[in-house]
């Protein structure tokens, strides 16, 4: 027996638009955005692309129950597309990356989504009406909307920095210690007369930092950029990113340079979306790891936009 306290009324009409919107975007297929992909396969494919790896998190993110997501993860491996992996640093948690093969799986589903959506609102009588009605939609459902903020560092923040990279980076990608030494050098070398330090919170509590530091009368760089686990998806890497574009902007620098490793996907995602251009890469050998090291640059003139 149904113990909702909802409107019979209402129930039928949520009901209703859930048969019109699956329809529409062709949840109703046997495979999405003209892929071989199962609906539920490409919402995994795409958190994976998106940076999630964890499976506990991706269970969350997804709702999928354990035993489902389980034998999905079995499919794509056998597929090639992914690997599991034990956490370096917690061997009863799993992680999850995408294959070279898995990243092309990636690139093919978003793409082909981005034209598949672009299509149906081609074709809408309203297409601003339809997203606004979409946003009025998600926030009406949402149980909680986060209270995200960004303010400057304030005492202990550089510690909390520099302590959260160096759990994040060893549990996410196995790096040893060396890293938390240089994060723990680039706190210690901050100059709070020339450079800038920015912290997100998310529902009162620290949830990402970076900080944009004088290079010369030209250049100004943009370092550790971090989003804990809890806060991704809130677009609080693209926050701080722009943070950082707007202060070297306004503070004169012709240049904004960064440098990371290609591992880093969810972070190169953020750069690019934010204009920044790649400008060399090289292999190296870092952190207890063969990597591969990137320069990315932007160049601030006044009317370089940011998305």
């Amino acid at each position: 027996m149904s113990t909702t306290l909802a409107d019979p009324s209402h129930i039928a009409a949520a009901r209703e638009f859930g048969r019109f919107y699956t329809a529409k975007l062709g949840m109703t297929r046997s495979s999405v955005y003209r892929t071989r992909f199962s609906l539920a396969e490409a919402r995994v494919l795409y958190e994976l692309g998106a940076g999630v790896d964890a499976v506990a998190a991706l269970k969350r993110r997804t709702a999928m129950d354990g035993g489902q997501l389980s034998r999905l993860l079995k499919r794509l491996e056998a597929d090639g597309l992914i690997d599991r992996l034990p956490s370096p640093t917690d061997g009863r948690k799993q992680l999850v990356k995408l294959t070279g093969d898995g990243e092309d799986a990636y690139a093919t589903l978003d793409a082909t989504s981005r034209e598949e959506v672009g299509a149906l609102l081609d074709q809408a009588a309203d297409p601003a009406a339809a997203i606004a009605a979409m946003e009025q939609l998600k926030r009406a459902l949402e149980p909680k909307r986060h209270a995200v903020t960004i303010r400057g560092p304030e005492p202990g923040d550089f510690g909390w920095l520099v302590e959260r990279h160096g759990v994040l980076y060893a549990r996410e990608y196995g790096w040893d210690a060396s890293f938390e030494r240089l994060v723990a050098q680039i706190a210690a070398e901050f100059d709070p007369d020339h450079d800038r330090a920015w912290i997100a919170e998310a529902d009162g509590v620290r949830s990402g930092a970076v900080l944009c530091v004088h290079q010369d009368e030209k250049t100004a760089k943009l370092r550790t950029l971090l989003v804990e686990p809890s806060a991704r998806g809130l677009g609080l890497g693209t926050r701080l990113v722009n943070e950082v574009i707007t202060h070297a902007r306004a503070g004169g620098y012709e240049t904004l340079t960064l440098w990371t490793n290609d591992v880093l996907h969810a972070a190169r995602r953020v750069y690019e979306k934010t204009g920044f251009q790649l400008q060399g890469e090289a292999p190296h050998r870092a952190f207890g790891h063969d990597l591969v090291e990137q320069t990315w640059s932007l160049t601030l003139h006044p009317w370089t936009e940011t998305r």
